[in-house]
């Protein structure tokens, strides 16, 4: 390999690690939108995404980082995916909650990096004609969401050594021997 062809590819190597670091992926396509960020959430931007003059309901969940689990005391949590395709499948999960539930908009953004007590990791919005189908279709689409998306969170504790779990309450994930 030719020493300028080697330092071209260096070069785009670093240059796509920095815009994992700083970018918002994102997928918008009737009705449904779809973002992972490192950036911290924007509830009202979220709700902006779903609103409709049709819509007598948007229902926002907003999941947080927790300071405990299973009584252990949680310093932060951080997250990793690939982005590709855990865009593709919120998007399927997306399009087919609208549909089901006869939504006017959904919008799902989650965040990557580390994700420090008390601030947001997931948002959820959605917007429908009545407040039922909207309750209904939020729960739907964070439990969807946590069983299928391709997002992967390490806990890491005060004192002792992080967990890698799936993306799912209590589901620890196995440590991978060196």
């Amino acid at each position: 390999m030719t020493p300028l062809l080697s330092l071209s590819l260096v070069l785009v190597y670093i240059h796509t690690m920095a815009a994992q670091q700083d970018d918002t992926w994102q997928i918008s396509e009737d009705g449904c939108h779809v973002a992972l960020t490192h950036a911290h959430l924007d509830a009202s931007a979220a709700m902006n995404l779903v609103r409709s003059p049709a819509a007598g309901a948007i229902v926002l969940f907003a999941g947080t980082t927790r300071d405990n689990f299973a009584g252990k005391p949680v310093k932060e949590l951080q997250y990793t995916t690939y982005h590709q395709r855990a865009l593709r499948t919120m998007l399927g999960i997306a399009a087919a909650l609208r549909s089901k539930h006869g939504l006017h908009g959904i919008a799902m953004v989650h965040r990557l990096g580390t994700v420090p007590i008390g601030e947001e990791s997931i948002l959820i919005a959605v917007s429908s004609s009545h407040r039922q189908a909207a309750w209904r279709a939020g729960e739907e689409a964070l439990e969807e969401c946590k069983a299928k998306v391709e997002v992967w969170k390490r806990e890491e504790f005060e004192g002792e050594e992080g967990v890698w779990r799936a993306n799912r309450d209590g589901a620890v994930g196995e440590k991978v021997a060196e």
